[in-house]
């Protein structure tokens, strides 16, 4: 039973590994939380802040996970990811894609790059990419998950 175990972050459900890694980010303390925290919208598109006091530990988890399984993404390719409809619902003008904030996503990049996890891509492409270290201590932190597995009777 203990090669059930989960090895990498791709092994692990997305929601369960971004819970787990957000309180990793938290309990470590190394992420310093902007300013603007408290008050900020995290897109053109929204009308209120987060309710989650951690949602930027979450949103920071959830970008680390998207550089592990894609990497070269930059803040563009996050703020298309992370975007949303740019129209309330039921309105009678039709709704279009908006762009999440940038300033959220480059901060939560930096902040990842200060603790040694991703670091900027020299390719050409630019971009963000995982390092050995953040692959390591994200790999570990996907092993503690629990992940229930099912077998079908056939």
């Amino acid at each position: 039973m203990a090669d059930d175990r989960p090895k990498s972050v791709k092994d692990v459900p997305a929601d369960k590994f971004i819970e787990a890694f957000a309180a990793y980010l938290k309990q470590t303390n190394k992420v310093q939380l902007p300013q603007y925290v408290d008050y900020v919208k995290t897109g053109s598109f929204k009308e209120l802040s987060p309710l989650d006091p951690d949602w930027y530990y979450v949103r920071a988890a959830a970008i680390a996970r998207r550089v592990y399984i894609n990497q070269g993404m930059g803040v563009g390719a996050f703020r298309r990811a992370f975007g949303g409809r740019s129209n309330a619902k039921g309105s009678a003008t039709p709704e279009h894609h908006a762009k999440a904030a940038g300033g959220v996503i480059r901060h939560a990049l930096q902040q990842l790059e200060a603790m040694g996890l991703v670091e900027k891509n020299p390719a050409a492409q630019g971009g963000r990419r995982i390092t050995p270290e953040g692959q390591r201590q994200m790999d570990l932190v996907a092993g503690g998950v629990t992940v229930t597995r099912f077998h079908y009777l056939g």
